[in-house]
């Protein structure tokens, strides 16, 4: 028995590798726990409930009211600037009542009485010209084309987003690298258990063939 016991100490080498090995479970597992708890779940519960559509302008406008905005200017250099509120109602194939565009779920967030926020710059001259530019670009290059918008009926009835922040490619990635990192761990151990167990099994049957 202290013989056998003798032959499966594992060396350095192997030692660091089992070590490794159990990391990397660990850090996988931590790392579905930590991802599906503060960012899985909830972006799974803004998708709940959606689905996409067809989405017609039917009118866009400049409200008088103006946002503030904070822009950067520098390490040590910030600053608020405003702009002028655009909103886009498009009218859907889901539903004849109009709606809200907002680009995404974080704008929608930010500022949900708009439909585009511009890049903050610090005159607010230049703002304005952005959001021209984009009302513009509604009217004149959209304007009756159809084009595909997301929605949301449990969360924000009356919005529609024009593509979404948590699309499915990011809730795979989200899954796939930690599963990933687990896998990987589990490998390491188990090759190095069974990379140990034949190196045993092929020291006994040597010490037979010379006993």
């Amino acid at each position: 028995m202290a013989r056998s016991r003798l032959a499966y100490e594992y060396t350095e080498a192997e030692d660091k590798s089992m070590r490794l090995g159990f990391l990397l479970i660990a850090a996988g597992l931590l790392s579905l726990l930590g991802l599906g708890c503060c960012w899985l779940r909830p972006a799974l519960q803004e998708r709940g409930g959606g689905g996409s559509a067809n989405c017609t302008v039917l009118a866009v406008r400049q409200l008088g009211e103006r946002f503030a905005c904070t822009f950067s200017c520098g390490a040590a250099c910030r600053g608020t600037a405003r702009y002028p509120c655009l909103q886009v109602l498009v009218r859907t194939s889901r539903s004849s009542a109009p709606a809200l565009l907002h680009e995404d779920e974080r704008q929608l967030r930010t500022n949900p009485k708009c439909s585009y926020i511009p890049p903050c710059a610090r005159d607010d001259q230049e703002n304005s010209e952005n959001v021209t530019y984009k009302q513009k670009y509604w009217k004149e290059k959209v304007g009756l084309q159809p084009f595909t918008c997301y929605f949301n009926q449990h969360l924000r009835p009356d919005d529609v987003m024009l593509k979404r922040t948590h699309d499915e490619t990011v809730l795979l990635h989200c899954f796939l690298w930690p599963l990933v990192t687990f896998l990987v761990g589990v490998l390491i151990v188990v090759l190095t258990v069974c990379a140990k167990s034949l190196a045993v099994r092929a020291e006994a049957i040597k010490k037979k063939k010379h006993s």
